[in-house]
């Protein structure tokens, strides 16, 4: 794949990214969770699908643009550290239980977990875990304009419904 450009237009160094926000610092805002008729390597091979379909499309990239986050498109691999998505730069990923996504924006520096429980039956448990801190005025509206505004929850939960369906119909 080509290598991404950042929004100054420079190439976009991710893997360099991925140490500068530390994962385990971050604040947990919450965690949503689903539960899947499918088996964890099923949900991990639909996860970085459902990711892009969800947060590549124009209106987030545009956000991502607009919040100042480097990352503002798709590239790399999603399954490795250093791919990206609009807002995000893979930290982690253990297949076929774990992915961390981190990303920073002129507001915040943020983590979105995404962990893959194994259930009996074949089934999976997908918990999507918030981590993030804001500084200053202008960051402390925007926290409660996307998380007590409801509009983090909605996108974590339209993300976990479409690992849902692609998992469910592999």
């Amino acid at each position: 794949m080509a290598k991404a450009k950042a929004a100054s237009g420079r190439a976009a160094d991710p893997a360099h990214r991925a140490i500068e926000v530390p994962l385990e610092r971050l604040p947990v805002i919450d965690e949503s969770s689903i539960e899947v008729e499918a088996p964890a390597e099923a949900v991990w091979a639909s996860l970085t699908p459902a990711l892009v379909q969800t947060l590549s499309a124009r209106r987030f990239a545009a956000a991502a643009r607009s919040l100042g986050c480097v990352e503002t498109e798709v590239g790399g691999d999603l399954r490795h550290p250093g791919g990206i998505l609009p807002g995000f730069v893979v930290a982690r990923a253990v297949p076929p239980v774990m992915l961390a996504l981190l990303g920073e924006h002129r507001y915040s520096r943020y983590g979105l977990i995404f962990r893959i429980d194994l259930l009996p039956a074949d089934r999976s448990r997908v918990r999507a875990e918030t981590r993030a801190e804001t500084t200053g005025r202008r960051g402390h509206a925007f926290h409660a304009a996307l998380v007590r505004g409801g509009v983090h929850r909605m996108i974590a939960g339209s993300a976990l419904r479409n690992l849902k369906k692609r998992a469910e119909a592999r």
